[in-house]
Order: structure tokens, then C-alpha cells, then sequence
């Protein structure tokens, strides 16, 4: 299926490695432009690296922190400067620390609150604002969306009304043809996942505990989720918007 993404021009955050990097390969190997995100320079020069061997798509980088107030107006530059504009954006959000309620200090949750919440949400807003022409704005979130995972309150407290908050936007500029969506990935491979299971004491059981409650009876691999991003993010989806998409193998028991 030709999802329209040759020449296109996309924004992705975190995109050094795991979620971010896995759309990354996907928009990239059909023929879009990247320009990537994240903090950690050096893994960013590295996944740059990565995607300019698929010979497809052209991949362009920048620095940057979401929780920085002046990242949006950088990244309108950068993609002027780089690849002439956007046509849209994965935002993928980086994993906010784990533990109950009791054990999260009021500094750990305004952190959070500005990297977790606000720093997307402020990015996705002046994007579509300072849009040149209908963009496609996605928030890689994850399932505590619907329902809360233990240990992790942080998550089950800031995601919930970042996707309510996508929704909104999707409201607001659907008029201009602008398309927001959320997709919530579940158990998927990747090193914040292996970390979360590392943190119990027993990886291999916590694993294979999880993997017993999921339908398919495994985690997810960070492909399979990028091949969803990209096409929600496509043209292909191009009436998609205010959607809610769970990547997680069934694993979600409400609708």
C-alpha cells in the first residue's frame, strides 16, 4: 500500500531510539523527509546515521529538550532551514519516572507535568498554529490512557488529559484541515519497556507474567508499531483525526 509519504516532511520526537525511531524507519524507507528530536545528541547523530543508509528519505537533526519553552520556535526553524516545512509530526513523549503515588514528590510531578504534558502539547499547538498548510499532528502516549499500570502514577495521572487535550486540538483545527490523533502503545520491546521489567528484580517472570495476559502472548516489536504510526500520520489516513488508536495486542480489556 503506497501510504503517500515520497517528498512529504515530518517532525519526530524522541526519536534517537525505541518508538520515535521505529516510525522514523517507516517514513523514511517510504520516502518522507525526517527531521528528528531528542536530548542525547550522539544517539541522535547515530539513528541519522541509520536512516540515510535506508537511501530513501533524507534525515536531519536537532538537539532539544521537550520541556524547553523555546523548542517549538527552534524546531520551526530548523524545518524551514532543513526540508522546507512539515506536513506533520509524531510526537513521541519519553516515560515519566515509575512509583505509587505515595513515593512521587511534588517536584517529580511538575517535572514531569512540563516534559510529559505541556512540552508536547506546546509543540503540537505552534506547529498547527504557524502551519503553511494541513498538517498531521500524532502523540505517542501509552495505554494508561484508558486504564491505570500499576507502579506507574506519574503515567496514569498526565497521559489521560494530554490525550483529551489532542482531542481538543483536533476539534479546533479540523476546520483547517489539520488532523490530530493519539496512538497508545502497550507491552512493546523497547529499552523503557526492558527497564520497567528490570526494575521488578525479574525480568524473564515479569515478562512472561505480562506476555500471559496479552492475547497475542507476546510483547510487541517497536516495527510493529511503527508501521501504525506511519500510516496514521500518512496521507492514507487522511480522514482520521480526534482517533484514539491502541497498538498494545490486545492487551487493553475497555474499549
Amino acid at each position: 500500500m503506497d501510504l503517500g509519504l515520497a517528498g512529504r516532511r515530518y517532525l519526530l520526537t524522541g526519536a534517537s531510539r525505541g518508538l520515535g525511531l521505529a516510525t522514523a524507519r517507516h517514513l523514511v524507507a517510504d520516502g518522507a523527509d525526517a527531521l528528528l528530536v531528542a536530548r542525547d545528541g550522539q544517539r541522535l547523530a547515530d539513528a541519522a546515521r541509520e536512516l540515510e543508509a535506508l537511501d530513501a528519505g533524507r534525515a536531519h537533526t536537532l538537539t532539544g529538550d521537550l520541556a524547553d519553552p523555546d523548542l517549538p520556535h527552534r524546531v520551526l526553524a530548523a524545518a524551514r532551514e532543513r526540508v522546507g516545512g512539515l506536513d506533520g509530526a509524531v510526537l513521541s513523549v519519553g516515560g515519566p519516572p515509575a512509583g505509587e503515588t505515595a513515593q512521587i514528590t511534588d517536584d517529580q510531578w511538575r517535572t514531569a507535568f512540563e516534559q510529559v504534558h505541556l512540552g508536547p502539547l506546546r509543540l503540537a499547538r505552534t506547529l498547527l498554529l504557524h502551519a503553511e498548510g494541513p498538517v498531521s499532528v500524532t502523540f505517542v502516549l501509552s495505554t494508561s490512557v484508558r486504564a491505570p499500570i500499576p507502579g506507574l502514577a506519574v503515567s496514569n495521572g498526565l497521559r489521560p488529559g494530554l490525550a483529551m487535550a489532542a482531542k481538543t486540538l483536533a476539534d479546533e483545527f479540523g476546520p483547517a484541515g489539520h488532523r490530530v490523533n493519539v496512538l497508545l502503545p502497550g507491552r512493546i520491546d523497547t529499552d523503557r519497556v526492558r527497564e520497567l521489567d528490570a526494575a521488578t528484580g525479574d525480568p524473564d517472570r515479569t515478562r512472561a507474567a505480562v506476555s500471559e495476559r496479552i492475547p497475542l502472548r507476546r510483547y510487541g516489536r517497536p516495527e510493529e508499531f511503527g508501521a501504525v504510526a506511519a500510516f496514521v500520520t500518512s496521507p492514507a489516513a487522511s480522514y482520521v483525526t480526534g482517533a484514539v488508536v491502541t497498538v498494545d495486542g490486545g492487551m487493553t480489556r475497555n474499549l
